[in-house]
């Protein structure tokens, strides 16, 4: 078992029961305790837990999500692969609207260079989209949240609302048929709606963990969708659930 899939699992575990012993985890992953230790060691320094003897403690607030560095090796190839079907659906010549987050950057790369104007509402996704002049970048204003790199704040708001998109790639922190697209943070889900607001097609692109996933703000609802991107371990009735919603679903 590889650093990352062991660390996902470390935080389930710290998700579900809110602290891990150093012992039950190696005879739980197959790895030594000293492979462990250094994994809660890599782990504290994300501020994700504190080290305690023995094991280790949550340093998560409920509701409060992964910093961007952890979450970006979470799910990698399956978010790569989630990139390149949304920029499938993506005609040249439209104007896009990229939500933030490690997904989001994943679909920033994959539509790099292509003919089309994009506004990112992350730090993280200039460099792949200004990369090539193919791409016309729109860069909204507003304040970028600490490690995140998300754009937030009424002047951003104030940019989405101004302008009219072909098409809106949304992201989340959790989904669910029933409850629609949620987001964790108050500021960030407000920006997600007026994205949304401002679209003609929402493309909602989310990873099979994020069906298991609730948050503390809905975004919007199921109904607001068009098309939902997701990975090849999606749950069967939940994408059963969203062809008789009648979004599109896509694994890829």
């Amino acid at each position: 078992m590889d650093s990352a899939t062991r660390h996902k699992a470390i935080l389930d575990r710290l998700r579900r029961d809110g602290r891990v012993d150093v012992t039950v985890l190696a005879g739980a992953l197959g790895a030594s305790d000293m492979t462990i230790r250094r994994d809660l060691d890599v782990l504290a320094q994300g501020g994700v837990l504190r080290r305690v003897r023995g094991g280790a403690i949550s340093l998560l607030k409920r509701g409060e999500e992964l910093p961007f560095a952890l979450r970006e090796v979470e799910a990698s190839d399956a978010k790569r692969r989630m990139g390149a079907a949304v920029a499938g659906l993506l005609q040249d010549g439209e104007a896009v609207v990229l939500d933030g987050g490690t997904t989001g950057l994943a679909v920033a790369h994959a539509v790099s260079g292509r003919r089309l104007t994009v506004m990112p509402l992350s730090l993280h996704q200039l460099p792949p989209l200004s990369a090539d002049p193919a791409t016309t970048l729109l860069v909204p204003g507003g304040t970028a949240r600490f490690g995140e790199g998300g754009l937030v704040g009424p002047m951003t708001e104030a940019a989405l609302r101004g302008m009219r998109f072909d098409t809106v790639v949304l992201t989340c922190c959790g989904f669910s048929v029933a409850d629609g697209v949620m987001a964790h943070d108050l500021q960030e889900a407000a920006v997600k709606r007026a994205a949304v607001e401002s679209s003609n097609r929402v493309v909602l692109v989310a990873e099979a963990a994020k069906f298991a996933r609730s948050a503390l703000v809905v975004v919007c609802s199921t109904a607001s969708i068009d098309t939902v991107v997701t990975d090849v371990g999606a749950p069967d009735d939940a994408v059963a659930e969203l062809t008789a919603a009648g979004v599109q679903a896509i694994r890829a």
